[in-house]
């Protein structure tokens, strides 16, 4: 009797029929969630424009520096020397009258040549020594590993400075240095990728379907493996004109009077009470093209991963 008052007092909760298999979906039930991970994905975000906006600028004043400037970068006006920011100088004027916002300019093609020099010998090589390692396997990649180990246990500037050394002073020799030292950092990643590529179900269905190992690598690992590789290539563009700036700063860079970010920052660290723009000004341009570079690296990586 309690039962079935019970079962009286409950009201009855309208049954919502199942559709069934192969049934079409209604235009406005598609998951709300899909659609605002697609329009966060193909939302454009500020944080994502301006450092491409600041490299696109370096490379415009390496391209094209006559358009920025009309002074130029060696000659000087000493009647004009230790001037502050102003409209004419914006970033000032040195000890010999030499106009720093020009010297800025004219160094950007210093820098970024540097960097890709360095860049692409860290790439070249250290990528090369990944992949043999990493496709042959063995006892090549034990040894290969052991000298990526040996020299990832030395510090990069001591590095650096050891290969300047025997190469000669100059941009290009410190861009070579740069390089050199970050191959170790290439090599480490692009064996571990190739190795986990190299352990897919596809890339084994390569080899079993009579593949020779060369093509293998060529079509299906080497192309697998690339995304990290380019992130870490952007992450380096950055570390690498830290680096130089470095070198040229402790005079191991490019002689005077070249217009090298790091030699105008050591050329004004004797100014910095009385005339600060001479180091702040262009270290901030290093400060941001190499912050740049490492949130387009952080892109890159977020995006392979996607």
């Amino acid at each position: 009797m309690t039962e079935s008052r019970l079962l009286e007092a409950t009201p009855l909760l309208p049954q919502v029929a199942e559709p069934e298999p192969g049934t079409p979906a209604l235009p406005g039930s598609a998951p709300a969630d899909g659609r605002s991970r697609r329009r966060r994905r193909g939302r454009i975000r500020v944080t994502e424009v301006i450092p491409w906006l600041v490299i696109a600028i370096v490379v415009a004043w390496a391209a094209l520096p006559g358009l920025f400037t009309s002074y130029g970068p060696i000659a000087g006006d000493a009647a004009a020397a230790l001037q502050g920011p102003s409209a004419e100088h914006l970033f000032g004027t040195d000890a010999t009258g030499r106009d720093m916002f020009t010297r800025v300019v004219y160094g950007a093609v210093h820098s970024l040549t540097g960097a890709l020099v360095a860049v692409t010998v860290g790439l070249v090589l250290g990528t090369g020594i990944g992949v043999i390692a990493g496709s042959v396997g063995g006892f090549v990649d034990d040894v290969l590993m052991r000298v990526v180990d040996v020299l990832l246990a030395v510090p990069t500037l001591l590095l650096s400075l050891s290969v300047i050394i025997l190469l000669g002073f100059g941009t290009v020799q410190a861009a070579v240095a740069v390089g050199i030292a970050s191959v170790a950092a290439f090599a480490r990643l692009s064996r571990s990728e190739v190795v986990r590529v190299r352990r897919t179900d596809y890339v084994e269905a390569a080899f079993a379907s009579g593949g020779t190992f060369f093509n293998v690598v060529r079509r299906h690992v080497l192309p697998n493996s690339l995304t990290a590789v380019i992130a870490l290539a952007a992450l380096q563009f950055g570390t690498a004109i830290l680096a130089i700036s470095t070198l040229g700063f402790l005079g191991y860079g490019a002689p005077p009077p070249t217009p090298e970010w790091g030699l105008m920052i050591a050329e004004g660290r004797n100014y910095v009470a009385t005339a600060w723009w001479l180091t702040t000004l262009p270290g901030l341009v290093v400060v941001a093209v190499v912050l740049s570079a490492n949130r387009i690296s952080a892109d890159i990586a977020r995006r392979g991963r996607a």
